[in-house]
């Protein structure tokens, strides 16, 4: 099958990311969301993204145009009806991706493709929940995905060679590098990333140095163009925070014990840059 109409579940940074994609391809998308001003907001945000690219020089002011005439926002998942793909795109909630698939379910015929933008969540058991679970599949796509060129593939035990390599080709077609990876929580990068950084928090605990420099130390020492306390504060705390509890919870290991500065900071609000505070604080 070559996908050439996709629809996505949530207009925030990773669904307009993901649409801003899929638009500049070529690809027809329908981006829905809770309410109008969320799908407002995701579509200011994609012209925002494509000013950049044009200010930037890859992208011209008639691309641009022609990649917001294939957007489509709505709040009705019946607009779904039809189309050969749908990414779920919402919160790294197993209980608010599981209610959007059901609905998702419902709507689409046999024939599409149903996948879920999740970094830590299995597969397998989302895929349970389908009426035809050999269509479902993983598409962890890496923020902010117009700029992340990373999209891994993940198969749960249902998923079909077939589903497989409709969404491999996908992938390239959307100027994405894909990788196949097992179900397994966090899959490869999150797997080591997230101990990492939720390390990163446990030396800031313990008091051993500065966010700057504990950043500092990991960019200068190791080469990494972000330090690990300022790419927590772009992912969110919160999310940082639900992926190392689904390590904790599935492979019953404490070296996945998520930090208690991380718990207490998401406690208290500091999720990082969409907030204007975490480790650092921002401008809003």
């Amino acid at each position: 099958m070559k996908i050439e109409s996709v629809g996505i579940i949530g207009a925030g940074t990773m669904g307009n990311g993901i649409a801003q994609v899929c638009a500049v391809a070529g690809l027809e998308v329908v981006m829905i969301d809770v309410n109008d001003a969320a799908i407002e907001r995701g579509l200011a945000q994609i012209s925002t993204s494509l000013d950049r690219l044009v200010k930037k020089g890859t992208l011209t002011d008639q691309a641009k145009g022609a990649a917001l005439k294939k957007i489509k926002g709505s709040t009705s998942y019946t607009d779904l009806k039809g189309l050969q793909l749908v990414i779920e795109a919402a919160t790294e909630n197993q209980g608010i991706k599981e209610k959007i698939l059901r609905q998702i379910d419902e709507i689409v015929s046999a024939e599409t493709i149903i996948a879920t933008n999740t970094s830590s969540l299995s597969i397998t058991k989302l895929a349970a929940l389908d009426s035809h679970p050999e269509r479902f599949i993983g598409m962890h796509f890496f923020n902010p995905p117009p700029l992340m060129a990373l999209v891994e593939v993940i198969r749960g035990l249902q998923t079909s060679d077939a589903t497989h390599c409709a969404i491999i080709d996908m992938a390239k077609r959307i100027g994405k590098e894909p990788i196949t990876v097992k179900n397994s929580p966090g899959f490869v990068v999150n797997r080591i990333l997230l101990p990492m950084i939720n390390e990163a928090f446990f030396v800031l605990h313990e008091g051993l140095a500065s966010p700057e420099d504990i950043d500092a130390g990991m960019k200068l020492g190791c080469n990494q163009p972000i330090g690990p306390l300022a790419l927590a504060d772009l992912i969110g705390l919160d999310t940082c925070l639900a992926v190392m509890e689904v390590y904790f919870e599935n492979f019953s290991d404490s070296k996945y014990r998520p930090c208690p500065l991380l718990r207490e900071m998401v406690a208290a609000g500091y999720l990082g840059r969409k907030t204007g505070r975490g480790v650092y604080q921002y401008d809003q």
